[in-house]
Order: C-alpha cells, then sequence, then structure tokens
C-alpha cells in the first residue's frame, strides 16, 4: 500500500523549518528538568573527553557536570550539559552555543523559587465593640494614638489605639459610613458615606467644616494624598472623582471603570491612582493626564481589596479566590498568592512584609509579601449574640509600627490582632511551604 509521501513526492523534499522560539522552550523545560540530575559516573568521563576534544573545560559540582569555555568571557558562567556522549559530537559552534546555553541559565534562575521567611502567627487580643451595625471601615491616625471606624449605624466612632476605649463618637452622615482617611499634613479627617457625601471634619472642634458634592451615588473609598493637598474618593457611579483638599473644587474625574470602584488609593512616589473595581478590572491612573496608564484585565471577578506596600514600589489585588501582586508604575505582574477559597474583601501589608487577607465568610489569611505563601490561616468568630452569617471581614489596616492590626467585622466588633508572644520557628512553624510548579510557555 503506498504511503502519503508516495502519493505526493512533490511535497516529500520539502522543509519543515525550525522555529526558534519553540526550540528555546524546549531547551528551557530540559534545563529545568534534568538541572539537577547526576551523570553516572562512566557517563560524566566520556562526557569529560569528549568536551576536552572540544576544547571545553568540565567541572564535577555534586555529581553535576557543568560546561565552560575555557579563558573565554563569559568563562564565569556554567550551563547545564543534559546530553549523552553521542549528542555531544553535534554541537552546534561554541559561541552559539554559550550563548544559548547562558540564557537559558538565566531562566532557570528567574524561575528559582526562594524559601519564604518566617513569620510569627498573629492572634486577637482584644474584642471591641460599640457600633450598632456593620462596622465598614477603619483608618489609622499618623501619630498612633488613635483610630476610628465607620458603620452602616451611621455614626464614627474614635478609638484609644493603647486601651481600646472609645473617646468620641462623630455623627452627620445619613447613612452608613464606607470610608475614612486622616490627613498626614492637617488635622482632618475625612469620611464617605452610603448618603453621596464626602465630608471634611476638623479635629480639634470635632465638627464638619467642608463638603464635597459631585457623586451620584455611595462612596465606598478615599484615599489622602501624603504630599498634596488632593484627595480623592470613588464609589458606586463607577468613577473616581479628585479634589483640592482647601478649595473643595474638583480637580479631575477620572471615567472609564463600567461598574461599582470599591478600592482608590494614591501611588505616593509618582502622580498615580489605582482603582479596584466591580468590573474586574484595575486601572493605574496618571493624575497630571486624568488618563488610564494600564489597565489589569486578570481577575475574572469582582476586585475588593487592594493595598500598597509601606516601603516597596509595589501593590496588591484580591477578588474571589485570587489575589495578586503587581510592580508599580507599569501594573507589571509579580507574583500569585496562595489560594484562600474565599471572596476577598480587605488587604493589609506592614513594613515585615506581613499581609493579611480577610474574606466575606470570616476566612483570615496571613502572607508572606515576598513569595506569596500563605503562613497562617484561620477564621473569625463572631461574637456571643451574633449569628453565623455575620462573620464577614470588611476592611482593615495595621497601625504605624505594623505591630497591630484591626479588622472591622459584620458582628458589629472591631477586633484587634498582634504577633504571637514568644513565637519561635520550632514553636510555630506555621503552614508548610511547597514550591510552586510553572508552565512552560
Amino acid at each position: 500500500m503506498p504511503v502519503a509521501k508516495d502519493l505526493f513526492p512533490e511535497y516529500g523534499t520539502l522543509a519543515t523549518g525550525e522555529n526558534e522560539p519553540s526550540r528555546n522552550i524546549r531547551r528551557a523545560q530540559k534545563l529545568r528538568e534534568f538541572q539537577n540530575l547526576e551523570l553516572p559516573p562512566y557517563l560524566a568521563k566520556q562526557v569529560a573527553a569528549k568536551m576536552a576534544e572540544k576544547g571545553l573545560a568540565v567541572e564535577a559540582t555534586g555529581g553535576v557536570a557543568v560546561q565552560r569555555i575555557a579563558g573565554g568571557p563569559q568563562s564565569g558562567q556554567k550551563a547545564l550539559m543534559g546530553a549523552s556522549s553521542s549528542a555531544l559530537t553535534k554541537h552546534t559552534p561554541i559561541a552559539s552555543q554559550q550563548t544559548t546555553h547562558d540564557s537559558l541559565a538565566n531562566l532557570g534562575a528567574n524561575l528559582t523559587q526562594s524559601r519564604p521567611a518566617w513569620h510569627a502567627p498573629w492572634e486577637i487580643y482584644r474584642v471591641i465593640t460599640g457600633h450598632q451595625g456593620w462596622v465598614r471601615s477603619v483608618c489609622v491616625e499618623p501619630e498612633n494614638q488613635w483610630f476610628a471606624t465607620g458603620s452602616a449605624d451611621k455614626t464614627i466612632k474614635i478609638w484609644d489605639l493603647a486601651t481600646g476605649k472609645l473617646r468620641l463618637t462623630l455623627t452627620g452622615h445619613i447613612m452608613g459610613v464606607r470610608a475614612l482617611g486622616v490627613s498626614p499634613r492637617h488635622p482632618y479627617m475625612f469620611s464617605g458615606g452610603e448618603d453621596k457625601m464626602v465630608k471634611c471634619w476638623d479635629l480639634e472642634t470635632n465638627k464638619v467644616v467642608r463638603h464635597y458634592h459631585g457623586h451620584l451615588s455611595a462612596v465606598y473609598s478615599l484615599d489622602i494624598h501624603p504630599t498634596l493637598d488632593v484627595l480623592v474618593s470613588a464609589g458606586r457611579d463607577a468613577v473616581a472623582r479628585v479634589w483640592d483638599i482647601r478649595t473643595r473644587d474638583p480637580v479631575v474625574v477620572l471615567s472609564g471603570h463600567k461598574s461599582t470602584i470599591n478600592r482608590v488609593k494614591f501611588q505616593a512616589s509618582e502622580p498615580q491612582v489605582i482603582t479596584a473595581s466591580a468590573d474586574e478590572t484595575v486601572r493605574l491612573w496618571n493624575l497630571q493626564a486624568g488618563k488610564t496608564m494600564t489597565t489589569l484585565t486578570h481577575h475574572k471577578k469582582s476586585v475588593r481589596g487592594l493595598t500598597l506596600h509601606p516601603e516597596e514600589f509595589t501593590f496588591s489585588t484580591a477578588s474571589a479566590n485570587s489575589s495578586k501582586q503587581w510592580k508599580c508604575p507599569e501594573g507589571d505582574l509579580v507574583l500569585n498568592y496562595d489560594d484562600q477559597n474565599a471572596i476577598i474583601n480587605t488587604l493589609s501589608v506592614n513594613q515585615d512584609n506581613v499581609m493579611f487577607s480577610g474574606g466575606d465568610n470570616g476566612s483570615i489569611g496571613f502572607y508572606d509579601w515576598k513569595t506569596g505563601h500563605m503562613f497562617q490561616s484561620t477564621q473569625s468568630i463572631p461574637i456571643p449574640g451574633s449569628i453565623e452569617s455575620e462573620n464577614g471581614i470588611f476592611d482593615s489596616s495595621f497601625d504605624k509600627t505594623g505591630l497591630r492590626l484591626i479588622t472591622c467585622e459584620a458582628d458589629k466588633s472591631i477586633k484587634m490582632w498582634r504577633e504571637k508572644p514568644n513565637a519561635t520557628e520550632e514553636s510555630d512553624p506555621g503552614l508548610e511551604w511547597k514550591p510552586k510548579m510553572y508552565q512552560t510557555y
């Protein structure tokens, strides 16, 4: 019976061609697969002999054969020799071969995973009650003396950070308070609510001194720029509005999202605003131009969590079962965090690279910022008298030292966390870390 090449002889001499990107992918995969493989002694000798004939020097490190060009400019670069002695007779020219091996070695180095640093486990040390509705927002004063919480009971309460005692209750909103922020440069606190209002409170007189009008629906988030006299607020009307704090004039309106903006943050090192929306996207805005710089579409559900690292040029976002870390200002993806199996409402990170993640079902995760490893997983417990469904975590914030964590919850309570005293790596090792499997392409 004739075969295909006999029926179509004119195609029998066609060359298939080489695809350089595909070949590099295969080489990279082989590099990762065999980089820790020890050669049998007899094969190692054959490899050494063949490479000596080619003018190459061979070292044996831990039983793994590596090559380098003797005396060449790349003599400090090593590459895996995952080939048998028969394959050595078919090498490409040495210079081009070395370049290929160096690039693959660099690719393998980029995929190397570092073991996460050990962090002490966190535990609740104080539960504060006083609100009559869900506690939806929290902010810590720059001097680290007190913190404020906003609730569905339409009030703002100010608490002593050291003792947890109530200092003051502010009223003025006619609906729930969803966003809070304290200016680091002025004695002002700002609040946003479901009544479409953004208010400026004078902390010396404890009265409202300014209103910022413009939102067409509930205000869910706000932030104050640390060096400029501007404020940004966002909410259900799908726009972020930047205000001049003193004149109350709108500076710019950032429009482009198709649904509710759940979180908004200033990126202090750049004139940049970051927004997380229910339209499943994260946008990075140029504040001077008033336009979108980058739109991140990696999330597949509403993005509710957003936090910026206090010392690094990175930020993290979270949606249902998905948390990701990005690099400013372009929004390059850095890593994916371990899954939490919850709709994540809030993220917070401190100076020690501990990230907190709180879910709508009360699930809590503590992560190592550098590697994305979840080193502690626990569950919030509703206070006595609350039903099981009142177990969600709406907002969170570390204090200015990063040693205390404040969470706002659906059981109308405020919980304060700290690291477990006298914890050691031997007594509290945390959740087991396992290297992740990378896709080759």
